[in-house]
């Protein structure tokens, strides 16, 4: 498969993922358990990518771990929509939708890259660019974010 149009899916996920940090939850701000949340979402993208890279794909229950893992992600990432229904507007509530859709796309783009070898380098960037939003995430929400409203 062409690595470029592999590529797409990370691209858009990362541009959907800009427009709803740096737009929605800086304007509405975050409560504690999405402070927490969000960098636990991105740890467990992050630990499928560790798990890869980690792994030589055609050892004996590599895929099945990775598949695991990258459920276990996409069902992760929706813990916090019963919220997100009460505090996002109907807009943020989409965006989170075309995430949702993108998730799986870019954890099997992963994947293939993954199974096709060649691509070490890649899906490192990959990793690393992960590790570094989640650090994001974790740091500005935590540390330089002061909150305008109250936790509940």
């Amino acid at each position: 498969m062409n690595t470029m149009l592999l590529l797409l899916p990370l691209a858009a996920q990362a541009a959907v993922m800009a427009v709803d940090e740096g737009w929605f939850h800086r304007r509405r701000g975050l409560p504690r358990w999405e402070r927490l949340g969000h960098p636990l979402d991105t740890l467990t993208v992050l630990l499928t990518y560790v798990w890869a890279l980690t792994t030589d794909p055609d050892r004996p229950g590599a895929i099945g771990v990775y598949t695991a893992l990258a459920v276990f992600s996409c069902l992760f990432i929706t813990k916090d929509e019963f919220v997100h229904a009460r505090v996002c507007s109907a807009l943020e509530c989409w965006l989170h939708a075309l995430l949702f859709v993108l998730h799986p796309i870019v954890l099997w783009a992963f994947y293939v890259l993954w199974q096709s070898g060649g691509h070490s380098e890649l899906l490192r960037a990959q990793a690393a660019l992960t590790l570094l939003a989640g650090t994001y995430q974790l740091i500005y929400w935590s540390v330089w974010w002061k909150p305008e409203i109250a936790d509940p």
